[in-house]
């Protein structure tokens, strides 16, 4: 059954067996939440200004700690998950919500495609932690930051970073309506064509990663003569590696100097909010896109911090001491520094 027509289902008149009629239409129970994100994509959900008094009328939201104090751990009609899965306990809570969820929706690139800190491999999980926190064996995280639909079955996803404010209410539509949401699978470039903005590749030789990527976010940076950083991941079938080597031997936004782009700019480019999905993450790969810089540990705390055990604070720092009259007199303007 179509993910609408579930959802609908969910919230739709029941039978009175005792009676033989039909009771009151129940508003469905949502929840909101999130996993390890920015929370961009819960402010997208606030920022439907024009729609909220509507969502609310239709929508009983019981769960959403980013507007509301009010809080349930379920069970959901409709759950909006934020985030991707980086660490054990997220894992454990993941598979407790999807037991508790009717449907289960994930939004935005952290969710439905690992987003930024889901470039990290494995291989580098110690050095990262060790280069990010004082004291690395305090923090539990998994050696790979992963969608949602990695750990869960997943009913319907929305993408983006964040995701498209129009693309949130059609999927609210559909799910109060029972019909199939609306959501395209073209890529960017259309939508320039449609708006009438002047291609970035032919006009001003910058790469972009529109002909690859799905479409939704109205074209925002080719409209501002920029190229498309590929917020919305690849579209399906997308010729990721026919696109690359374009790029690489100048038949697609060739360098200033009118010959091709190095090969690594290329794989760097593909490294970005949704560059661990395979069609992205490949090109990656095979371009030696991912920096080889290694990472070495660094202080972001006073040293007490890196003993065994829990930190120990020493005293506060003394007050320096304030200058001599005699010294006041020698410098009219103040000590020297």
């Amino acid at each position: 059954m179509d993910v609408a027509v579930r959802a609908s289902a969910a919230a739709a008149t029941a039978e009175d067996a005792g009676h033989g009629r039909a009771t009151a239409r129940r508003r469905p129970r949502v929840g909101v939440v999130k996993f390890a994100s920015c929370d961009g994509c819960q402010l997208t959900i606030l920022d439907v200004e024009d729609h909220l008094l509507e969502i609310a009328e239709r929508f009983d939201i019981v769960e959403f700690a980013e507007a509301t104090s009010r809080r349930s751990s379920g069970p959901f009609d409709v759950l909006l998950v934020e985030g991707s899965i980086s660490t054990p306990e997220q894992a454990v809570e993941i598979a407790r919500l999807r037991a508790e969820a009717k449907l289960l929706v994930v939004i935005g690139a952290c969710a439905t495609a690992g987003g930024i800190q889901a470039l990290r491999t494995a291989a580098e999980h110690e050095a990262f932690r060790a280069a990010v926190y004082p004291v690395p064996a305090y923090v539990d995280s998994l050696a790979t930051a992963r969608p949602v639909a990695d750990f869960v079955q997943v009913d319907a996803e929305l993408r983006g970073c964040p995701i498209s404010p129009e693309q949130l209410v059609e999927l609210l539509v559909s799910l109060t309506t029972g019909r199939r949401p609306q959501l395209p699978d073209q890529a960017v470039c259309l939508e320039c064509k449609r708006r009438g903005i002047p291609c970035v590749v032919v006009a001003r030789g910058l790469p972009c990663l529109g002909p690859v990527t799905r479409t939704g976010c109205g074209a925002i940076c080719p409209a501002f003569g920029r190229g498309c950083y590929g917020c919305f991941g690849p579209r399906e079938n997308a010729n990721t590696a026919g696109y690359a080597q374009a790029l690489v031997t100048g038949d697609a936004a060739a360098g200033a100097d009118g010959r091709g782009r190095d090969p690594v700019d290329v794989g760097r480019l593909f490294a970005g909010f949704t560059g661990a999905t395979q069609p992205f993450r490949s090109v990656t790969d095979s371009l030696a896109g991912r920096p080889p810089v290694t990472l070495r540990p660094t202080l972001a705390s006073p040293p007490e911090t890196l003993r065994a055990g829990p930190p120990t604070w020493g005293p506060a720092p003394s007050a320096p001491e304030a200058p001599s009259a005699a010294a006041a007199k020698e410098a009219p303007d103040g000590p020297r520094q």
